[in-house]
């Protein structure tokens, strides 16, 4: 068995207690007198075997212990030291602080009772007041190092505990710090690409067909398209970047845009989509005078927006239709379709993110969203591409009473 390394500590206290035995021992002076039953010399054999034992009573609390016991039984038989019974209480404080929970609860248990044993027994055998002073010393050298061993390992175990909670509650609110941070970052590139995405892939078509088809209307109109969705795009990227340089959170929050705004936006749609052989139709069921939740509408308008601008993107030649319905003020309903398959002519790149947006925001409201190729609702065995997003609309009146 290899014994453990002992700690420095440890070292000095095993040292010092060795020292201080040698010097008493030297002087003659001994914690019982000359009644021993063995010669003085022997008072050394305990005294250095406790001092080896306190190389222990950090690493191997429980075997210096008991031997330690072993060691102290014996010195009552010799003139005595009291080194010897100092470094005992020391191995009993130690065994509880240092030794395994089980430790900890039974030793002074068992110390505060051979110490009520020990009194009850020499007053019995003695029949003299002198018993409680026996008593009152085996007390102080093993239930009194004992119960303080296990008041410190208790402020220590507390403050263990203490010092685990700080690191979790650090750790949780650093995971929602994180989160917090993922969830902005999302937010943003949802609306940076809502906000812009329209305008560019409008400049990319138009730019694209003036470079392509060799006619001065056509170019004249593809520029002047060009320039409005760039002056636009470009007040959009302002205030964007306007409202993430703020953080004083004096300024008045921007706009949302509403339902209110889809006529005007279809009509953009119209403008930007001439060239691509689109027709855009909006057919809006909802009562003029009902308003939803913001989050709703906003929600509705990006969904339309993004649907257009990939109508103009990927869609072919044909009618793009936008259908808002409200169903009993329980959800709102937003459905586009368009003509599905590969038109000639100019189309903007995709990849994909547009989707992704509006089923995100879609799913932070607990609605449902479904985009794909459907079948055509007229005879034909034509494809369409449709975007349907359900809406639920949340109950704000206050239950009655």
């Amino acid at each position: 068995m290899t014994v453990p390394r002992p700690h420095r500590e440890d070292v000095l206290i095993a040292v010092v207690g060795l020292l201080g035995g040698l010097l008493l021992w030297s002087l003659g002076l001994y914690s019982q007198g000359d009644h021993a039953l063995l010669p003085p010399w022997v008072t050394l054999v305990p005294l250095g075997a406790l001092a080896v034992l306190e190389l222990l009573r950090r690493t191997m609390p429980r075997t210096a212990l008991i031997a330690g016991t072993a060691a102290v039984v014996v010195d009552p038989f010799t003139p005595g030291s009291i080194v010897s019974l100092l470094m005992f209480a020391d191995i009993v404080y130690a065994a509880v602080v240092y030794g395994t929970a089980a430790s900890a609860r039974r030793i002074p248990v068992s110390t505060g009772m051979i110490t009520l044993a020990v009194t009850i027994g020499f007053l019995a055998w003695l029949r003299d007041p002198v018993a409680l002073l026996i008593g009152l010393v085996t007390g102080m050298v093993s239930f009194g190092p004992a119960t303080t061993g296990a008041i410190v390992r208790n402020h220590r175990e507390a403050a263990e505990a203490a010092r685990l909670r700080a690191e979790q509650t650090a750790l949780l609110a650093e995971m929602d710090r994180a989160q917090a941070v993922v969830a902005e970052r999302a937010r943003m590139a949802r609306e940076l690409h809502d906000m812009v995405a329209n305008h560019l892939s409008a400049i990319a078509i138009h730019s694209t067909a003036a470079l392509s088809l060799d006619d001065a209307a056509t170019t004249r109109q593809a520029l002047t398209v060009i320039r409005e969705n760039s002056v636009e795009g470009l007040a959009e990227m302002r205030r964007l970047i306007g409202l993430l340089r703020d953080s004083s959170g004096d300024a008045e929050p921007a706009a949302a845009p509403t339902l209110a705004g889809l006529e005007a936006l279809v009509e953009q749609a119209r403008a930007n989509g001439a060239s691509s052989g689109l027709t855009f139709v909006l057919h809006d069921t909802r009562d003029a005078g009902a308003r939803l939740p913001a989050p709703v509408e906003l929600a509705a308008y990006r969904i339309v927006q993004e649907s257009l601008t990939n109508a103009i993107k990927h869609a072919d030649e044909g009618e793009v239709l936008v259908e808002v319905t409200a169903d009993g003020g329980r959800s709102l309903l937003v459905t586009v379709t368009s003509a599905f398959g590969r038109r000639p002519g100019p189309r903007a790149p995709g990849a994909g993110a547009g989707l992704v947006g509006m089923q995100e925001r879609v799913a932070l409201l607990g609605g449902a969203f479904e985009a794909g190729p459907a079948a055509s609702p007229g005879q034909g065995t034509e494809k369409i591409w449709r975007v349907r997003a359900e809406l639920p609309v949340p109950d704000d009146k206050e239950p009655s009473a």
